[in-house]
């Protein structure tokens, strides 16, 4: 993520504890997107900014942790969450419809579970495009 620059997508998801009765345990989806600005090294922000991002302000901060600066305009939370997951082969994985139509990802079979290496999209235009049609509106304000 250091070498992200000017443009490149952060994408957000959450495993969701679903509010009505249905047979999963967990709804994995898109919660949010970032679209990058800049990336910044925690220990070169100066403290004036610090109320931006709550990263720079942990007691322990890592000689590797950065920020990352999104475009205000073409960045933010979901009104509404976007289900891409299911239960499959052991895991919770990103829906093959989903994965044909983002033109995959870097990762075997769509498994996003936390790692320490976030998985990359393959097609970042075909995933804008998906992502266009699943009509979201963005929540532009830091609450």
């Amino acid at each position: 993520m250091r070498n992200m620059t000017d443009g490149d997508l952060v994408v957000f998801y959450a495993g969701l504890r679903p509010v009505h009765r249905c047979e999963h345990k967990l709804i994995y989806a898109l919660v949010g997107m970032y679209v990058v600005q800049k990336v910044a090294e925690v220990a070169n922000i100066p403290s004036e900014r610090w109320h931006e991002n709550a990263h720079v302000r942990k007691v322990k901060r890592g000689e590797s942790d950065i920020v990352i600066f999104a475009k205000p305009e073409v960045s933010g939370r979901f009104d509404r969450c976007v289900p891409i997951g299911e239960w499959r082969t052991g895991a919770y994985r990103v829906r093959q419809d989903v994965l044909d139509a983002w033109g995959g990802m870097s990762v075997k079979d769509g498994f996003i579970q936390r790692s320490a290496v976030p998985p990359r999209l393959e097609n970042p235009r075909k995933f804008l495009r998906w992502l266009e049609l699943q009509n979201v509106q963005l929540v532009r304000r830091n609450n």
